[in-house]
């Protein structure tokens, strides 16, 4: 292995940013991953028709156009265009109703009725230091980066982390629209964490907005992969790494693995203690995934439902709460949080000869073995009834299925750990420097390192920039092909 200075094991957005951020440092990058394409959580296919491709796990995107590493990477530059929708997400209600969060701000408070106003009051704080907000969540909470904003989140995180957050609205859509950004963290709610991950993803609806890529997830990873090319960079597929000693030599080896794959990757190798931490880390509840080829779009009973990117499925903020407590604590239920997407809507190219493709998540409990399709097809029939009937063909995964197609998804977990207070900060173990392992030259880059789970890309630069300071003695290389102001992001519709 003498001829690369710098190994990267799995090829997920985390793995990719570190190897664009080492291979612009000059060195020579070797990226390894074990499926026959690379991306991660990126990856799609085509399931069921040749033409009609579907996200294998994330579908939309409101980090990749948000995050420190994708500000300055640009993907507009690379040709990957971010499609907008004119309303971010969707949270229908029983009897007809449904909470929107438009892009438009003003569009959304006066959809919220009497909290229109106490919306408004709760978001444009939070939208002023937009950046800044984005720098501290997705930081290593460990530096100076975005305290402009902590004032502002802060306050809110305390009342909105409690069972007193939804006493602030009068009615169930303003609670739910925030309990169901809360449900992306997947965990017991109300929660600090929960409502962090709310509050971020609720501004970003307002700002930047939850853009899907054109043409499907995979154009982030091919974007990323050519960078690494362009600056000598390999990438090796279908070639998995079992053991650590098949890269001895090499200056800097970087693992977008989970902490269970370092510990097999590492054996006996590892400090008999940090081998204890590590094996004390722990995991969060599951996903689980259903694919549909259907021939229209989905029936939504509630107006406007229909022209959102993302749609969530919970009921009230109540029902949400309960349900993600009970979940996290291996309680499965019948009517689970559910995640919708139909792509068209934002990118009507991904419909082709009248069928297009529906990506739906269900939370489930960790290590679920079910298959979620007859859950998330109720789900979805409760608030679009006619659903099943334009459903051409459907696949789904459960949690224990997704943890075999990706390794780092244990037990279904796609956050690669559970995200607690303590485990938000101290991912995997607590220690200063929570990518470096004992082990000499080897730093881990996933999402079981801070800032945690997203396509963000920030787990892998933070990690290629401790590697780079460490090992080389070299700083973050530019990450753009000139100084980045930001992503162009364009404004889609659907009549």
């Amino acid at each position: 292995m003498s001829d690369i200075d710098a190994a990267v094991v799995g090829s997920g957005p985390n793995g990719l940013a570190a190897a664009v951020a080492m291979a612009r440092a000059g060195l020579r990058v070797a990226v390894y991953e074990a499926a026959d394409t690379i991306g991660g959580g990126l990856r799609g296919a085509a399931l069921f028709d040749s033409d009609v491709i579907h996200d294998i796990c994330a579908a939309v995107h409101p980090l990749a156009v948000s995050s420190p590493f994708f500000r300055e990477f640009g993907l507009a530059a690379r040709g990957v265009r971010m499609l907008r929708p004119e309303i971010s997400y969707a949270h229908p209600l029983d009897g007809g109703r449904a909470a929107l969060a438009w892009h438009d701000l003003d569009a959304a408070c006066a959809g919220l009725g009497p909290d229109g106003p106490r919306w408004r009051r709760l978001m444009e704080p939070l939208l002023a230091h937009g950046d800044a907000m984005v720098d501290l969540l997705l930081s290593d909470l460990r530096g100076p980066s975005g305290l402009r904003a902590a004032p502002a989140l802060l306050s809110r995180v305390l009342l909105h982390g409690t069972r007193l957050g939804p006493r602030s609205f009068q009615g169930e859509e303003a609670r739910a629209l925030l309990a169901g950004a809360a449900a992306h963290m997947i965990g017991p709610l109300p929660s600090l964490p929960g409502a962090a991950v709310g509050l971020l993803l609720a501004q970003l609806a307002h700002g930047p907005g939850w853009p899907l890529p054109r043409g499907g997830s995979r154009s982030i990873a091919e974007a990323m992969a050519a960078d690494i090319r362009a600056h000598g960079g390999t990438l090796h597929t279908g070639q998995e790494i079992t053991d650590l000693r098949r890269l001895d030599g090499v200056r800097a080896v970087l693992l977008d693995t989970s902490p269970t794959a370092l510990l097999t990757l590492a054996g006996d190798r590892l400090p008999p203690g940090y081998a204890r931490r590590l094996a004390r880390y722990r995991y969060g509840p599951a996903v689980g995934k259903a694919d549909f080829l259907v021939s229209e779009p989905i029936p939504w009973s509630a107006p406007g439902v229909g022209r959102a990117g993302t749609v969530h499925l919970g009921g009230t903020a109540a029902e949400i709460f309960r349900r993600e407590s009970a979940n996290a604590r291996g309680q499965a239920s019948d009517r689970p949080f559910v995640l919708v997407v139909d792509p068209a809507v934002a990118d009507p190219e991904r419909a082709r000869g009248g069928r297009r493709p529906v990506w739906a998540y269900a939370h489930l409990p960790h290590g679920d073995a079910r298959d979620p399709l007859p859950v998330i097809r109720a789900a979805i029939e409760r608030y679009a009834p006619g659903f099943t009937d334009t459903v051409i063909a459907e696949r789904g995964l459960s949690g224990a299925a997704y943890a075999q197609y990706n390794p780092n998804y244990v037990g279904g977990d796609i956050a690669t750990g559970a995200i607690s207070v303590r485990q938000s900060v101290f991912r995997p173990v607590a220690q200063w420097d929570p990518y470096r392992t004992p082990l000499p030259g080897v730093y881990l880059c996933s999402a079981a390192t801070p800032p945690g789970p997203g396509v963000h890309g920030m787990c892998g630069l933070l990690a290629a920039r401790s590697a780079l300071r460490r090992e080389f003695g070299l700083p973050l290389p530019a990450l753009g092909r000139t100084v980045a102001e930001g992503n162009e992001v364009s404004e889609v519709s659907e009549s």
